[in-house]
């Protein structure tokens, strides 16, 4: 019995200190103040580098920006959601050929319009349920005002919240990619769409 004893006392011991030395499991993570200080940080570092209007870029700034603006983005996840059921029915090598090529066309996209990320940004609302994250802002733009939601989740591999689609407008990221090309794989076929996007991509 006394050895069953110090054998759950070891065990809770060491099952304490792992929850000590983990964050995720003490959900310290998971809250709001902390998926709201990433998105400010990076609201803050792109409007750091982009500087006054008008400002002109060298490439490394443009490289620079464009990893700021789309180093939270998990392209994965918005391509599974693209892709539907065509997702499942691909091979680890043909999804890891569309994700490259799916963000490697965002990422590109990103520095069209690079005022938008001069606006003031409000937050209104951030819903956080287990490791799921929802947050509602309103950008301002001179006199523009725009609403902007983010659905994110908690990544453990990358120790980090990471966005999975954006809502600009009453408008999903995700979704929009959905229609596209779900209407070419219907029409003509998976291989259309992935010789698209090469074509896209290489430009």
């Amino acid at each position: 019995m006394i050895f069953f004893k110090k054998l759950t006392i070891v065990f809770i011991s060491i099952l304490f200190g792992f929850v000590l030395m983990n964050p995720i499991t003490s959900f310290a993570q998971l809250d709001s103040s902390t998926v709201r200080n990433l998105l400010e940080e990076r609201d803050d570092e792109i409007k750091d580098l982009l500087g006054p209007k008008g400002t002109e870029y060298t490439q490394e700034q443009r490289d620079k920006l464009k990893d700021i603006i789309n180093g939270i983005i998990d392209y994965r996840a918005m391509a599974q959601q693209a892709l539907q059921a065509t997702y499942d029915t691909l091979s680890e090598e043909k999804r890891t050929e569309f994700v490259d090529l799916f963000s490697t066309i965002i990422r590109d996209q990103s520095l069209n319009k690079l005022d938008i990320y001069r606006a003031d940004v409000k937050y209104e609302q951030i819903n956080v349920e287990d490791s799921s994250a929802t947050v509602k802002t309103l950008a301002q733009l001179e006199k523009v005002r725009t609403p902007v939601s983010y659905e994110m989740k908690y990544d453990g591999e990358s120790d980090q919240w990471v966005v999975t689609d954006m809502i600009i407008d009453d408008v999903s990221t995700a979704g929009s990619y959905q229609r596209q090309f779900q209407n070419i794989i219907r029409k003509k076929g998976y291989d259309s769409l992935l010789e698209t996007l090469r074509k896209r991509a290489a430009k």
